[in-house]
């Protein structure tokens, strides 16, 4: 097998930082990195959607991830990546805030560290710093819940 061939062979990944956590994505699931979009923000009751931004003519909904891997909303963010998630047998297209360089890397996946944490599906090994790889899918989900929780408990209060 030619040196090529091999590399095609090796998963390729997109790190990059909800906040101060340094996470990475699949790079099969990233569409691609856009700057700043305008964002629009409407009434309604998801919690985990900070507004939709209008892409290519389609309108995708900006998720904050913060909430699940930070415990509190992510910064303001200058940078997007757009992702595909999947829900039920169909795509569809979202926005993740993210702050800092986004960067491709290559690397074998290996086992989570916390198997306790459903939205972690393993770790890369880059130059001694373990990243943790998403599951974007539980992320999405461990995050609305955290949000939600949260809001239900800040109206309970009120």
């Amino acid at each position: 097998m030619s040196a090529p061939e091999m590399d095609s062979l090796v998963p390729s990944f997109v790190v990059f930082h909800v906040g101060t956590r340094r996470v990475a994505l699949p790079q099969e699931c990233v569409a691609e990195l856009i700057a700043s979009p305008m964002l629009f923000s409407f009434p309604h009751t998801t919690p985990l959607i900070t507004g939709v931004a209008l892409r290519r003519g389609r309108i995708v909904p900006v998720l904050d991830l913060g909430p699940g891997l930070l415990g509190a909303p992510s910064p303001t963010a200058r940078f997007f990546l757009v992702a595909d998630r999947r829900i039920a047998n169909t795509s569809e297209r979202c926005a993740i805030p993210v702050q800092g360089e986004c960067e491709l890397v290559a690397g074998i996946m290996l086992p989570p560290l916390r198997v306790e944490d459903d939205s972690i599906s393993g770790c890369l090994d880059i130059n001694g710093d373990l990243v943790d790889v998403l599951d974007l899918e539980r992320t999405i989900a461990n995050s609305a819940r955290i949000k939600a929780d949260a809001v239900s408990r800040a109206e309970a209060i009120s």
